[in-house]
């Protein structure tokens, strides 16, 4: 049997498939292969997120005080497209997509709804934006502030990773050097001005949901990694002044062994990568620290309650493997936006691995088995070459220009699809042991109506507002972009002003430009 990664798994592992050693680096000590905190889950268990958003901010702000009165530690915010890509939701390219894979935020007034009565300093959130990551966390910043919470209290993450947009998702605004520029001033403002936030989320997840393999996923996420410490430095920032805040995201599949191989590989490659090429001394800047999802693109619309198995055995995977935080998905994904119903499940399946398993109980469990240090040692080699083969054109960003990853992820996307095609590959409920006729499922849909709510409170928001006072701001935040002025501060101002999204990210185009992919045949 072959791994995803590409390896062979063996039918039987024994002592002569690993090296003495192996199991023997104690948690929370370098490399960290067993875990980045000596105690891990034995004082208190991952942060549980669940990753919510929809429709309009009132909207998402009554399921976040569902999912907090039902026992969730964190809030995660999922962002409609437009306010992906930064558009209003009354800019024409927005049409028909507002409020539709997310919220629709538009301004500071949509950001007070949706935090509306959520305490900001005993909350952590994650937001799941990139292009636009810095003009929502300043919009989070705004609104703590009118809480009268200082951004020295405030927790969370920005996923600010953009590299991976041009990879596998697409979600880019501007072209790559301008947007390593913002997310090096995104580094630097959070340092001075929010220093317990952590400034990206390095994403591997969006490329294996594209299809990449745990080895291509590990690889080409700590390639990218490797791509933000050097635009840092190059912008004078210090390796340990920045590291500590540095944090990840991956997927978890539900092939168990390899996945659990797969962070514990992450996580000794990162080490070694600060300690060795960039000489971080802080034992935080070695540290990979990891937000888990499980995998979406493995549901199936087909006997969908099957995929409460397939979560659970996916979270199993992440906590086995040493996450910090997960989301589980609902079993209702692949059909539309998950019912309350659903969600509530999602959480409840990592409350019973917290509260039930006795997974909490020892550190790195599988720390020692002849198969799961083989697979990581494995699942090392395999993403190890590839990051060579990334750094042959000279950067991840010149990699990413040619289509180099790109590339690798679609041969493998069309592997596995082939697979399931031809059964090689089996898929419960799709390809084998299917049913004749499906059970009808009522979906949770958005309503239409949304959009255009959200253009007319555009309207009044433009109509009451200090018109001339925001046009000067985005003149003053062109000219910065313009120069080489940290533009984070320029667009707090305009934002406190109530610019828009927008607005914001059209000033910037104006100045950076778009990008426009190579494919690569």
């Amino acid at each position: 049997m072959n791994a995803e990664s590409g390896f062979t798994i063996k039918p039987v592992y024994g002592p002569d498939d690993v090296p003495p050693s192996a199991g023997s680096d104690q948690p929370g000590e370098f490399p960290y292969t067993r875990g980045v905190y000596p105690t891990m889950y034995t004082k208190r268990p991952w942060t549980m997120r669940q990753y919510a958003g929809f429709g309009t901010a009132a909207e998402s702000n009554a399921r976040y005080h569902q999912l907090l009165k039902a026992g969730t530690m964190g809030l995660s915010v999922a962002f409609d497209l437009p306010t992906q890509m930064g558009y209003d939701s009354d800019d024409p390219i927005a049409h028909g997509e507002v409020g539709k894979v997310g919220v629709a935020i538009d301004s500071i007034d949509d950001m007070r709804r949706l935090f509306d009565g959520i305490p900001l300093d005993q909350v952590s959130t994650s937001m799941t934006i990139n292009a636009p990551g810095s003009v929502l966390l300043l919009l989070y910043q705004l609104v703590a502030e009118e809480q009268g919470v200082p951004g020295a209290a405030l927790q969370g993450t920005i996923q600010n990773d953009i590299l991976k947009e041009y990879i596998a998702r697409g979600t880019y605004i501007f072209p790559p050097k301008p947007s390593l520029r913002l997310v090096a001033d995104t580094f630097a403002y959070c340092r001075a001005e929010i220093p317990k936030w952590n400034t990206i989320s390095i994403s591997g997840y969006h490329m294996a949901e594209a299809g990449a393999t745990p080895a291509q996923e590990i690889a080409f996420t700590l390639a990218n990694g490797i791509e933000y410490v050097r635009a840092a430095i190059a912008a004078g920032l210090a390796v340990d002044d920045f590291a500590p805040r540095l944090s990840f995201f991956f997927v978890a599949r539900t092939t168990l062994l390899e996945e659990i191989a797969k962070f514990r590989a992450a996580r000794r490659m990162w080490a070694r990568i600060m300690r060795d090429d960039f000489g971080a001394t802080d034992p935080k800047s070695m540290m990979l620290r990891f937000h888990t999802q499980t995998a979406g693109v493995q549901l199936t619309a087909q006997q969908p309650e099957v995929n409460l198995i397939r979560v659970a055995i996916q979270a199993l995977g992440a906590v086995a493997g040493g996450t910090q935080s997960l989301h589980t998905n609902s079993y209702d994904e692949a059909i539309a936006l998950p019912t309350e119903k659903s969600a509530r499940l999602a959480l409840r399946t990592q409350q019973v691995l917290a509260y039930e398993s006795g997974l909490t109980g020892t550190v790195d469990p599988f720390a020692g088995s002849y198969a799961v240090e083989a697979m990581t040692d494995e699942v090392e080699r395999e993403a190890t070459a590839l990051i060579e083969r990334v750094f042959e054109y000279g950067s991840a960003v010149d990699a990413i220009e040619q289509g180099f990853q790109k590339s690798e992820i679609e041969q493998s996307a069309y592997r596995i699809a082939n697979e399931i095609d031809n059964g090689d590959r089996v898929v419960v409920g799709v390809n084998r042991f299917t049913m004749d006729a499906e059970e009808k499922y009522e979906p949770l849909r958005v309503d239409p109506a949304i959009e255009a709510a959200q253009a007319a409170r555009l309207g009044r928001l433009r109509a009451e507002r200090d018109d001339p006072a925001v046009q000067r701001a985005l003149a003053d935040l062109a000219k910065a972009a313009a120069g080489s002025t940290n533009v984070l501060p320029l667009m707090k101002e305009a934002l406190r002003l109530r610019a828009t999204v927008g607005e914001v990210c059209h000033t910037l185009r104006g100045v950076w430009g778009v990008y426009r992919p190579v494919e690569r045949f």
